[in-house]
């Protein structure tokens, strides 16, 4: 057994780290936090200083049973997790459960895992930093009284299920803030003056005004008196001008370029860039420090100079600016410049570049640019035209990266031709086109990240996470939308000749942008009205300074927690047993059959359209909202269509076939068949011969393409690609087989393989008991019996397990039948019965 244990967070980054180490060092993971707080109770004591209960869940179990079992037989124990405020965290839990002798453990950090880092940091210990566990414990503590005391409230006042968390909240807040601003934005036309002109050796190039024009009429007049004009250089100014590199990359940073330039969602970036550290090939990702350390900065130099020569060199050290940055960390940098791509996974290698081009331009020389503006006049009006150019004299950073930007309206500025003050400039046309003032942009998740920081919200740690969980919790959802067509006009005059032609463009594309559910929008609305200083901006970026003082140990991390309970606590029960149903119901207007009122409004299974009210004697009527339809923008003539459904289309063979709405969207149904309409279709649109369309598209698929055993075979598409059905298995078929021309021996080879598959995946078959193991994803595996399915962690050696230990694992995880409502009802009239009769015969 070796002398030395060291205990990290992840298996990938033990498995970098053992290459560093010798033979005295065993290298183990937790696998993450061993303890956390319990997830059916508040497991905060609030009457005595807000003491945390952690306990250790049962999947981590046999992890700390192991790293118990190896940590007594090491003489010293290096806790060696991440140098942020969670890795403390799990440090001193490791610490706690573990009972390690104070004497004999050690705690280690580093920001990059190489093995000179590693080495250095052994060589240089400390023990476990109790203020930084504070800031964390205060983090952990105050988002579950938040979510714990809030969510029961929205499920009482709102909607079964619904959540409420401090940063997820604030982050819902923001994106229907911005949505209502797009709702209730007017657009407003004007006229965008455009010319081309030449110059005396016949070179083109563009030139705008600098001013538009409100109406038609005003544009049409500016292009007339152009006619026959005389245009010349009135003023030519050229100045350098010099671009710097933007800074290396935080957090926040990384995640809006990887996004603007790889397509990138800030989760996925985050798991390609964890994944780029555990591998010891770039520094911490989670980070708001812009610096770099000097021997960083001699490594990009060194590089710079070998690969670019020393006019590309220019070291610098940056500031950071976002709100209660911490800069303990360093920026994210690859361990080794010299080392301009890496031979990893598609998606890591182009994230990896990206970090390389970044650092490595930071430390390079400014671009030198020379800038020229033209001003154009002409002889029959006072306004002048203006174009600007701008030459690269010399590139600089520029050579490796050029940062990106999420304006849409930003035109580069291109080359202009060689002019003189004075000279004469032939017009090659002008035009007038109109253009429409746009609403502000929904926010994509890399905005939304941006505003985060801007506001002070949340820590390089909680930014993927949070846009997880709202959309995962259906508060937020990423449209889809193309967008749609507008017509507009365009005047072009050529020479003498004006016409005018009318085009159209798309507008309103919500691709990729977080669009608030109608859920999302009633939960803010509700938190808002009741919680306003929970959900205030300033309110959430102070206690984030809370934190920030508490990990300095100026700040009392139980008094914190004091202060923001005491006055917290009392509007929860006052909202709790006062406020009114929140359903986000709005009036539409009147019946014209019973004269009762049309209303919108969240239900039971999501938003709808009532007419009457439950205090009717008659039951209200119901009907889903369709595609693209919110409780905000839909009108009276929209919800009243509604009631047309399920509406009748027509007969095909011998069967109704009917149109309507469900829980999952628009149906035809044919039969007992029910056929999906497809994404954004309207159903009071979808015409006989649309349905017949759909249906026979329907049993097209499900017709059998082959019988095996005596048992018929399917083909389809679905989420993960083509495959077959047969015998209830579905099959996916990869790319090594033609899937629109699949043989009979494809076919059978297909169903052999994927038998072979199943069987080889169970691992212990109890038939009798009707009980299974089998392999799993990820290296887990599963204990089935019946519908119970129960993962177990990757620690659980399932080749090992008993029947014996299966049924315990089983009586253990598996969910308890409830007593139903109707035992209980007749529990309380037997209770009941028994007291009348009593009474009676007193």
């Amino acid at each position: 057994m070796a002398k030395n244990l060291v205990i990290v967070e992840s298996p990938a980054k033990a498995k970098t780290i053992e290459k560093f180490l010798g033979k005295e060092y065993t290298v183990a993971s937790s696998f993450g936090h061993i303890a956390d707080l319990p997830s059916k109770e508040l497991g905060v004591d609030v009457e005595n200083g807000f003491k945390p209960n952690y306990i250790v869940s049962s999947d981590k179990k046999d992890v700390v049973k192991k790293l118990k079992s190896l940590s007594k037989k090491a003489e010293m124990v290096w806790l060696a997790s991440d140098e942020d405020r969670e890795g403390e965290a799990i440090a001193w839990h490791l610490a706690e459960e573990l009972e390690l002798d104070k004497d004999k453990t050690r705690r280690i950090v580093f920001h990059e895992i190489t093995k000179k880092a590693i080495l250095k940091a052994i060589e240089s210990p400390r023990s476990i930093d109790y203020n930084l566990v504070n800031a964390q414990q205060a983090r952990r503590v105050l988002d579950r009284l938040v979510g714990y005391e809030l969510s029961p409230v929205l499920w009482r006042k709102v909607k079964g299920g619904l959540s409420a968390g401090r940063v997820q909240s604030v982050s819902v807040r923001l994106i229907v803030e911005r949505e209502r601003e797009i709702l209730n934005f007017k657009s407003v036309p004007s006229y965008r003056i455009d010319a081309e002109f030449a110059n005396e050796k016949g070179k083109s190039f563009k030139a705008k005004l600098p001013k538009n024009f409100s109406t038609k009429a005003e544009a049409e007049a500016f292009l007339k008196k152009s006619m026959g004009a005389i245009f010349k250089v009135a003023d030519l100014t050229t100045k350098p001008a010099k671009k710097s590199p933007a800074p290396p990359f935080t957090t926040s940073t990384l995640q809006q370029e990887a996004s603007r330039k790889l397509y990138f969602s800030v989760s996925k970036t985050m798991t390609m860039a964890q994944r780029l550290y555990e591998a010891g090939l770039i520094t911490y990702m989670r980070t708001d420090s812009v610096n770099l350390s000097t021997e960083a900065q001699n490594g990009a130099k060194a590089e710079i100079l070998s690969a670019y020569g020393e006019e590309y060199s220019h070291q610098r050290q940056y500031k950071g600016k976002a709100k209660g940055a911490q800069e303990a960390h360093e920026a994210i940098r690859p361990t080794d410049f010299s080392n301009h791509t890496v031979n990893v996974e598609y998606d890591q290698q182009r994230l990896y570049e990206l970090i390389w081009k970044r650092a490595i331009a930071s430390q390079m020389s400014d671009a030198k640019l020379e800038r020229t503006n033209v001003k154009i006049e002409a002889n029959t009006y006072k306004e002048q035209f203006t174009a600007n150019g701008e030459v690269i004299k010399f590139e600089g950073f520029l050579k490796v990266y050029l940062e990106g930007t999420d304006d849409e309206d930003e035109e580069q500025e291109g080359i202009l031709p060689a002019m003189k003050k004075a000279e004469n400039l032939f017009n090659n046309y002008i035009s007038a086109t109109e253009r429409f003032t746009r609403p502000p942009s929904r926010y994509s998740e890399a905005a939304l990240v941006k505003k985060l920081e801007e506001l002070g919200i949340g820590r390089p740690s909680t930014y993927a996470p949070t846009i997880s969980t709202i959309q995962n919790r259906k508060y937020v959802d990423k449209g889809a939308t193309e967008g749609e067509e507008r017509s507009y006009i365009q005047m072009i005059l050529t020479g003498d000749d004006l016409k005018e032609n009318k085009l159209t463009e798309k507008v309103g594309s919500d691709k990729g942008k977080l669009i608030p559910t109608d859920v999302g929008m009633v939960v803010n609305d509700f938190l808002v009205n009741h919680f306003s200083s929970v959900l205030d901006y300033n309110f959430t970026a102070k206690v984030e300074q809370d934190f920030d003082e508490i990990a300095e140990g100026s700040e009392d991390w139980s008094q914190v927690m004091k202060g923001f309970y005491d006055e917290f606590h009392p509007k929860v029960i006052d909202v709790a047993e006062n406020a009114e149903r929140e359903v986000g119901e709005r009036i539409l207007g009147e019946d014209p059959e019973s004269g009762k009122p049309v209303s919108v409004r969240l239900g039971k299974f999501g938003p709808m359209v009532q007419i009457g009210s439950v205090e009717d004697e008659e039951k209200p009527k119901f009907a889903s909202l369709g595609p693209g339809q919110t409780l905000a923008n839909i009108t009276y003539e929209e919800a009243m269509d509604l009631f047309q459904l399920p509406k009748e289309l027509g007969v095909y063979k011998g069967e109704t076939v009917v149109v309507s709405n469900g829980r999952f969207g628009p149906y035809v149904r044919f039969g007992e068949k029910f056929v999906s309409l497809d994404k954004g279709e309207d159903p009071l649109g979808t015409s006989l011969e649309r349905a017949i369309e759909l249906i026979d598209a329907k049993e097209k698929a499900d017709a059998p393409i082959y019988t095996y055993e005596d048992l018929p075979v399917q083909k389809g598409t679905g989420r993960f690609g083509p495959f077959i059905k047969w015998k209830g298995m579905f099959i996916n078929v990869n790319k090594k087989y033609d899937f629109d021309n699949l043989s009979d021996e494809d076919i059978i080879q297909l169903i052999e393989d994927k038998k072979q598959k199943e069987i080889d995946k169970v691992l212990h078959n109890w038939e009798e008991e009707g009980i299974r193991v089998e392999k799993a994803r990820w290296g887990r595996s599963n204990v089935i019996k019946g519908k119970i399915k129960i993962e177990l962690p990757k620690t659980v050696d399932a080749t090992k397990l008993t029947l014996e230990k299966v049924q315990a694992i089983i009586e253990k995880n598996a969910p308890k039948k409830k007593a139903t409502a109707k035992k209980k009802t007749t529990a309380k009239k037997k209770t009941a019965t028994k007291k009348k009769t009593t009474a009676k015969k007193k």
